[in-house]
């Protein structure tokens, strides 16, 4: 006879982005709602992987997705952003390295 788990041992393991991981999404976000670039976002946290999803408006595919998978920790890096059309736009160890990808088109919105 097999026993299911009950109570917290029931719950399967999920990879979340912690305080600090969120704090530096969430200033990069910040900056782009304000510069009228990015609208909406969404957040899953998964066996394998931690996503945040970020929207131009709501409902619709997202533009971009910030990925965190412990996994690749000791290979290519655990962060990634990966662009609407699936390709990886940059990967590493360091999430605020990572996130540079996405703030360079910050500064050209910005630059007229």
């Amino acid at each position: 006879m097999h026993v299911q788990p009950m109570g917290p041992a029931a719950r399967t393991e999920q990879v979340a982005f912690d305080r600090r991981e969120l704090g530096v999404i969430l200033t990069l976000y910040g900056r782009m709602v304000a510069a009228g670039e990015w609208r909406d976002y969404g957040i899953s946290h998964l066996s394998d992987v931690a996503i945040f999803a970020i929207f131009r408006r709501t409902a619709e595919y997202p533009l971009y997705r910030i990925e965190k998978r412990p996994k690749l920790r000791e290979r290519q890096g655990m962060y990634c952003v990966i662009g609407m059309d699936g390709q990886i736009l940059k990967r590493g160890h360091d999430l605020k390295t990572v996130l540079r990808v996405l703030e360079r088109k910050l500064i050209r919105v910005v630059d007229p």
